[in-house]
């Protein structure tokens, strides 16, 4: 016997990889309590309670495959796949719920032969664009046979039900390596999604025999040598790494492979707590979408793969080897946990809501970032300290036997 009784439910509408323009629209339409467009056009968002990640609270399935390959412990807790499957549940059940859901398809690495296929299947318009910046969008005839490896369910506007064997709180982040899904329960906080899709690419590149690194790179424009930059989180690996007198792999996450080296994403997710045109010129720029003053026009030099030249521009265009580029306009960016003035401006001295205001945008942002986001193996490797102590050198050179 078929049970009609909840037949009169819709099915939400599907957005499916929706354009920057679109998400920015619905978001401001139907998430106006907690979304707003900035002065200079970036999409600020609100995150909810939760404005940074929830590591007691993210869990991985122990499963045949995965208990031998993961390294058990307070940062790897395991969840049984019972648990795993009753929150997925829930998920799809809130999801279902919602009038619309977004769905992205995207890739994880610029290497094809490494790259997984992601999707994130999501409600809140702020967290598809998100996804849509920090990947690499799935695009023309990709999209025609697109079999996700890795699918996220990111129902993190719903709590996760704190009876459910091996839940803490009403936050929930489940990884099943071997079913190759996530769930996201009880956070908003769209950081949650780009450290999944790194604890992912760390499990299968590893299984892979590649290193798959937490480091921004950049690539020098004169011997096309590369550098790694390790480090915590607020060490300065994004700072550095936008070295505009230098060309930009990425600031996050990289596998080094027999190869070379390849971004994982396809964006970056930069601080910007007193952030400043002066002090991070290539990162204030990236999110305010246009830069007014014409002395800082982007200027590159012909047949130097993208320098950038700080050169003054009555100079410039005196000098025949420089082409002068106008400043396009660039849409999309997300400014997240901001504090926003009387005339949208951002105000990001004012870190009432969090220390850990962030911003996302495309790699395409940044003037000398790399569209194809590989590079050769690195000859420099730099560790990011931050030593309150004074403990260590400013700067330290290690030899091969101190390493």
């Amino acid at each position: 016997h078929h049970d009609r009784a909840d037949d009169h439910l819709k099915m939400p509408i599907i957005m499916r990889n929706a354009s920057p323009a679109l998400i920015i629209e619905l978001s401001l339409k139907y998430e106006s309590f907690d979304s707003s467009l900035t002065a200079t056009g970036a999409l600020s968002c609100l995150s909810g309670a939760k404005t940074g990640r929830s590591p007691k609270d993210k869990r991985i399935v122990d499963s045949p495959e995965s208990n031998k390959n993961v390294w058990w412990g307070p940062v790897n807790i395991p969840l049984s796949h019972q648990s795993f499957m009753i929150n997925r549940e829930r998920a799809v059940d809130y999801l279902r719920t919602r009038e619309r859901v977004f769905v992205v398809d995207a890739f994880a690495g610029h290497d094809p032969e490494y790259r997984l296929k992601i999707r994130i299947i999501c409600s809140r318009a702020y967290h598809a664009l998100f996804m849509n910046n920090m990947l690499i969008p799935a695009e023309g005839k990709d999209l025609d046979n697109f079999v996700p490896d890795f699918v996220i369910y990111n129902a993190g506007s719903f709590p996760a039900n704190r009876y459910v064997d091996g839940m803490t709180s009403s936050c929930s982040i489940d990884l099943n390596l071997e079913r190759g899904e996530m769930v996201i329960l009880g956070t908003q906080y769209a950081g949650e999604m780009k450290k999944g899709v790194l604890t992912l690419m760390m499990y299968h590149m590893t299984n892979r025999s590649q290193l798959c690194l937490h480091s921004s790179a950049n690539e020098s424009t004169l011997t096309g040598e590369s550098t790694l930059f390790f480090g915590l989180s607020g060490t300065g690996k994004t700072t550095l790494s936008a070295d505009p007198a230098r060309l930009l792999i990425g600031d996050d996450e990289h596998v080094w492979t027999e190869k070379g080296l390849f971004n994982v994403e396809g964006g970056c997710y930069a601080k910007c707590a007193n952030l400043s045109q002066d002090k991070e010129p290539e990162i204030f720029n990236a999110v305010a979408h246009g830069v007014e003053d014409l002395g800082l026009l982007i200027l590159r030099e012909v047949g130097a793969l993208g320098v950038a030249a700080a050169l003054d521009v009555e100079q410039a265009l005196l000098r025949p080897d420089v082409l002068v580029v106008a400043d396009e306009v660039r849409f999309g960016a997300v400014v997240e946990n901001v504090v926003l003035d009387t005339k949208r401006n951002v105000d990001y001295d004012d870190l009432s809501i969090t220390e850990n205001t962030r911003c996302a945008y495309p790699l395409s942002f940044i003037p000398n970032a790399k569209s194809h986001a590989v590079g050769g193996h690195p000859t420099n490797v730099i560790l990011l300290t931050c030593d309150a102590t004074g403990v260590l050198p400013l700067v330290s050179k290690l030899t091969r036997e101190q390493v």
